[in-house]
This record gives structure tokens, sequence and C-alpha cells, in this order.
């Protein structure tokens, strides 16, 4: 049988030149692709799969609130959509509390933080994770792994979510974070009243001190006079020159009568001599009044100033005792109140890390990372060619 030889005018058609076992094959997989979607694929369904440890989630609402708040209704909600919420800056004071350093502290007095962000858990979730320290510094930002805080402007109420690696201490860390932020809206209803009632009350004693400063000058001033009121005194004084003077217009007439009846009367001389007298004790009686250095004028118009001082010192005293009571009384209006909703519950079910959505999220992000990558190169080809 003689041999056949079969010679090809051409080339092989791609591909099967490498029957034979060339590397033509490895030059058509998609190397990227397998680099930038399929191997972190797989590393994401090896971990959130096999080694992600179940975490339980305690969830508690809650909202802050004055005492004569409640619901905010159209109006309200109208208003906090457009920025303006009467108790967001005191829901965000919690926040801020929940979030610090200060809630890190409520949690380490209560719990071993350290040792439950530890118990149970991947050497990914753990604390401390790679590329954390075990200070406080670094204990602080893992707790922000595990508790969340929000708010929703449209409702005002917020929403506190932990995380923990046992449904006990899920429900007991949220128990504490929401204790804590009582003690927080209750020291600040005690600083804001202790101030503002404080200032009244400040304001209240300096009257009573000016109230009894004007007291002690006026009665000062009347054992020093030897008399109590020099009003009543003028007016008795003023009583009897009014009479004096009556008495002196009567003898007068009598004189009158009794000089055109017998001019030459000894009783004239008589006459003449009471009125004199009178005379001479109501001129007596008009000096002490008034006109003479010891007259009683002078001191009516120093009793008058001193009894006013006094009376304005009894009214800034009762302003004073009644700003005392509209201090307490905006005070308990405007006390904060921190109002649960829906307390801590204990878990029954893990349900962090969510897996398969995790994976389908690091499966996306590839694809698009590698759409993206593949578009630049294509257009930096096309460019090279033209």
């Amino acid at each position: 049988m003689s041999d056949t030889k079969v010679t090809f005018l051409g080339p092989l058609p791609k591909g099967l030149g490498d029957i034979d076992g060339g590397g033509g094959w490895r030059d058509r997989l998609p190397w990227g692709a397998l680099l930038v979607i399929a191997l972190p694929t797989l590393i994401a369904a090896i971990y959130f799969l096999f080694i992600a440890s179940p975490r339980y989630v305690s969830e508690a609402q809650f909202v802050v609130r004055t005492a004569g708040q409640t619901n905010t209704g159209t109006l309200g909600m109208a208003l906090q959509g457009i920025g303006v919420s009467p108790a967001q800056s005191d829901a965000f004071a919690v926040h801020e509390f929940i979030s610090s350093r200060a809630g890190a502290a409520a949690l380490s007095e209560e719990f071993d933080l350290p040792v439950v962000l530890n118990r149970g858990a991947d050497p990914f979730s753990a604390y401390p994770r790679i590329g954390e320290t075990r200070s406080q510094e670094g204990l602080h930002k893992a707790l922000k792994r595990f508790v969340t805080v929000g708010y929703d402007s449209t409702t005002g109420i917020s929403t506190l979510t932990v995380e923990a690696f046992r449904p006990d201490d899920a429900q007991a860390m949220a128990e504490t974070l929401l204790a804590g932020g009582e003690a927080l809206i209750n020291e600040l209803n005690e600083r804001s009243s202790a101030n503002a009632i404080a200032e009244a009350n400040a304001a209240r004693e300096v009257a009573r001190q000016r109230l009894a400063e004007a007291e002690a000058q006026l009665t000062a001033f009347r054992n020093s006079e030897a008399f109590v009121d020099p009003e009543a005194t003028a007016r008795i004084r003023g009583e009897l020159i009014g009479g004096l003077l009556a008495a002196a217009a009567e003898l007068r007439a009598e004189r009158a009568q009794v000089a055109a009846s017998a001019p030459q009367s000894p009783l004239l001389g008589s006459l003449d001599g009471r009125i004199a007298a009178l005379e001479t004790q109501v001129a007596a009686e008009q000096a002490k009044l008034s006109g003479g250095p010891g007259s009683l004028a002078p001191r009516v118009g120093m009793f008058e100033t001193l009894r006013l001082n006094r009376e304005l010192a009894d009214r800034e005293l009762a302003q004073a005792t009644a700003a005392v009571v509209t201090a307490e009384q905006e005070a308990r209006r405007q006390r904060l109140y921190l109002d649960r909703i829906v307390s801590p519950h204990r878990p029954d079910e893990a349900i962090e890390p969510r897996r398969w959505l995790s994976i389908l999220s690091v499966l996306a992000t590839c694809v698009l990372i590698y759409g993206v990558g593949w578009l630049i190169w294509a257009g930096v080809r096309e460019h090279r060619q033209d």
C-alpha cells in the first residue's frame, strides 16, 4: 500500500492546528474576566457561605419630644420637610452620644467589649480585625461597624440598630445605649431648668434685699423723727390750724359786734387778747408745717421718697416672684422626654450578613468594573490604531 501525501494549499482554519495540544485555547480564555469577575466572586462566595459568622440584629425606635408635643401632624410634617423640627436637634444630641466615645464608655462599663465583639466571630468580623488596634480609639472605630442610628425627618422617629454575634448581647447593648440616651436627656433637662430657675431666684433675692433696705431706711427715718406717719401728723396739724383760724374768726366777729354796740366796753380788750393769742398759735403751727428749719414739710418729702422706694422694691419683688413661677412652668413645659416606640428585642434569627445578596453585590460590582475597564481599553486601542 503506497503512502498518500496530502498537501493543503492554504492555512488551516483557526483552532484546527491546535488539536494536537497546542496553546491556542489558552489564548482564547478571557483572563481579564476571570481575574476581575470570577476570582473576587469566588472569594466572596467562599467567605460569605463558609466563613462569615452570623450576626444578630436588635433594633429599637424612639422619639425625643417636649412635654406639650404630641404627634407632629400634617403641619409638623410639612415643617420638618423644609428642615424645621423643634426636637430634631435634641434627637441628634442622643445620636451623637450613641456614636461618640461617651456611648462606647457606657457600653464598656456594662460589658467586656473586646470579648463580646470577638465571641464566635470570624477573623474578618471580630474585633480587632486586620488593621484595627486594641485601644480605645480602635474600639470606638470598631463599634461603628456594630452600632448605627438613623433619623427619619418625616416622622421624627430615630432608629437604633445594634449587631452582635449573640442575640442576648445585641439586645443588652441596645438597652444600655438607650438608657444612656435617656440619662443624657435628663441631664439636659436638669441643666437647662436649673439655669433658668437659678437666674430667676437670683433676681428675686436681689429684689428681696432691696425691699429689706428700703424698709430699714423707712424704719430708721421714723425712729429718728419720732413719728410713724408724717402725712398723718401734717393732716392733724392742718386740722388744728383750721380750728384755730375758725375760733379766731368767731372772736373777731364777736368783737366787731361788741364794738358796734358798746365802743367803750372793757370786754374789747379781753377779746383782742384772745384773738392775738389765737393768731400767735396759728403762726406757730404754720411754722411747724413749713417755712422753718424744723418744719414738717421737708420731712414729709423725705418720708414720701422712702415710702416710694419701698413700694417700688415691693413691686419688683412681686415681679421677680412671678418670674420664678414662670421659669418653673416654662421648664416643665420645655422638659424633654425620650419615648420608646419600639424597645430593643431579642433576635431569634441571625439576619446578617445577607450572604447571597452580598455575593451578588460583589458580582455586580466586579462586572461593572470589568465593563468600565474594557470600554477604556477599547477606546485606547482604537485611538492607537487611528
